[in-house]
């Protein structure tokens, strides 16, 4: 299973590509830019690697298992297993990431990374790359004329009484080709700001329709019920304890885990994160949901769907309980 080639794909949609018990690729967006020597840098992304970020979030196992058609279980063994080949492989010698970078251990058994930048995972860039516009021309004096050389070493000689003219079509010539180059790289920027403006226009309005339809097939007549008496004993787990509610609520779950330990976990991380993150009802097969947040108006759960979804860019989904 070519793991390497499948966190690639993943650094392309997300900031932070995390290898359960290993550590976690991340990547930071660098803006274009347009140095004074000539040298154009489209947008791209920074990669680096931390090895303390090991907690599983399962979006590798997930993305890995949606490819293959394979049980989340079963990718997880398996990534685990190559886990292990790398930090044996480690000991010995460096450990290669095509089109990321190398890993080897330093003098304290620490792993140092070194990203080969040899990837743009910047979608933003849209096929751009870095170039550099050499100098056109370069003047040199002597005593009874001016010799202008041209980057392709043919010469040109003028004498003093001809240079006015020359020189005044040399600056038109070359002034022509700066405005015409500011108008290419202007309408270059200007076309793919409004490509990506509209691309996630578009993304947000069927991100709605889905929430509006899936919150109209959630909702169910079940008609009157009797009355029956609970005696229900309050839960010690405060991960736990905002389950039982006579209130309707509204949440973004961020996974559904089968193991309670890991949804737990996973809680945590969100509340360590800044999250006001709960439990949510657990579901009929008996996973165990960690929600964002949880909320009794549908218009907050929302507002945070679209945050996280398309501002964050990380996996949720609506649920009304």
């Amino acid at each position: 299973m070519k793991i390497k080639s499948y966190i690639n794909d993943l650094l392309y949609q997300y900031e932070c590509v995390t290898i359960p018990d290993f550590g976690s690729f991340l990547t930071r967006k660098i803006p274009a830019k347009l140095n004074f020597d000539g040298t154009f840098s489209p947008p791209k992304k920074e990669i680096s690697f931390n090895s303390l970020l090991k907690t599983n979030d399962g979006i590798l196992a997930k993305h890995i298992a949606q490819k293959t058609n394979t049980n989340y279980e079963s990718i997880l063994k398996l990534i685990n297993k190559k886990i292990l080949k790398w930090i044996e492989k480690l000991n010995k010698e460096s450990l290669i990431f095509p089109g990321i970078g190398e890993m080897k251990l330093n003098n304290h058994g620490k792993i140092k990374f070194l990203a080969y930048n040899e990837i743009n995972f910047n979608k933003d860039s849209f096929g751009l790359y870095p170039f550099k516009k050499d100098p056109l021309t370069k003047l040199s004096f002597n005593k009874n004329k001016i010799i202008m050389e041209k980057t392709n070493n043919d010469d040109l000689l003028f004498t003093p009484e001809k240079k006015d003219k020359k020189r005044k079509i040399v600056y038109i010539k070359y002034s022509a080709i700066a405005i015409i180059s500011i108008l290419l790289i202007g309408s270059i920027y200007y076309f793919t700001d409004n490509y990506l403006s509209n691309q996630k226009l578009n993304e947000i309005k069927i991100a709605q329709k889905k929430i509006k339809s899936n919150v109209q097939k959630a909702t169910f007549d079940i008609g009157k019920l009797s009355k029956i008496e609970l005696n229900v004993k309050a839960n010690k787990n405060q991960s736990f304890s905002n389950l039982s509610t006579n209130e309707k609520y509204f949440s973004i779950i961020a996974g559904s885990f089968r193991s309670k330990i890991n949804a737990e976990n996973k809680l945590n991380s969100l509340i360590k994160e800044g999250y006001k993150a709960e439990m949510a009802k657990q579901s009929s097969e008996g996973f165990h949901r960690v929600a964002y947040g949880r909320f009794i108006s549908k218009k907050k759960a929302v507002n945070l769907l679209i945050f996280v979804k398309y501002t964050l860019q990380e996996e949720a989904w609506f649920l009304e309980e």
